[in-house]
């Protein structure tokens, strides 16, 4: 895995801090490509905002629903390290955790090259769009793996199909008020309301799922 998760750099952490909404909407978005780990983070965000969800592609289910089933029996290499993972581990064939600060039982982000390309499943977290190692990870996925972009700042757009991605587990805003109430108190994803977990996949035409057409940040 190559990128950076943003630690390294001198400056400080959003250049523009104080100035951000007098920027057009655009410029805010060309942060996601920042190397700055929280301005990339404010950019990914602003393109989360900005797009117009197909919720027609859409259905309620969360990642662990997603990975329990597609992992059954088989191989699963998990990008991030997430709550859900001794959950998880009941319920595959076989997880390898790959994490930047693993933990007791995770392996080594720089692992990855070995383990990815054996998997049947790869799972990524979206924040390896914020890191830039989103095209090096998809990469060493091996031709017909099932791979699934998780967390709330995965974006909900069809082109991410076009790069070898199956399915995209993010969130939907339901309720923006109650989302910005959250915010505002230092509530964490796990404590957040106003909103719902989504699965979009290529193929899936289902029942649309109530929201207000954007996904989550």
């Amino acid at each position: 895995m190559h990128g950076s998760d943003g630690h390294h750099h001198q400056g400080p952490p959003v250049r523009q801090a104080g100035r951000l909404l007098e920027l057009p909407p655009l410029e805010l978005a060309r942060l996601a490509f920042s190397e700055q780990a929280l301005e990339a983070s404010i950019g990914m965000a602003v393109i989360n905002a900005l797009l117009e969800v197909d919720e027609q592609r859409c259905r309620e289910e969360n990642a662990l629903e997603t990975i329990r089933r597609e992992g059954e029996d088989k191989r699963v290499a998990l990008v991030g390290h997430f709550p859900f993972i001794a959950r998880l581990r009941r319920d595959v064939g076989e997880l390898w955790v790959l994490e930047l600060r693993p933990g007791e039982e995770d392996l080594s982000a720089e692992e990855a090259v070995k383990w990815i390309p054996r998997a049947d499943v790869v799972a990524l977290t979206a924040t390896a769009l914020i890191n830039h190692t989103i095209e090096d990870l998809l990469a060493l996925c091996r031709p017909g793996a099932y791979v699934v972009i998780l967390g709330p700042t995965t974006p909900l757009s069809p082109l991410l199909f076009e790069c070898g991605v199956t399915a995209l587990a993010g969130s939907l805003v339901q309720d923006v008020d109650t989302v910005l109430r959250c915010v505002s108190q230092g509530v964490t994803f796990q404590q957040m309301r106003g909103v719902r977990t989504v699965l979009m996949t290529e193929q899936y035409r289902g029942t649309q799922v109530n929201g207000t057409g954007h996904s989550g940040s």
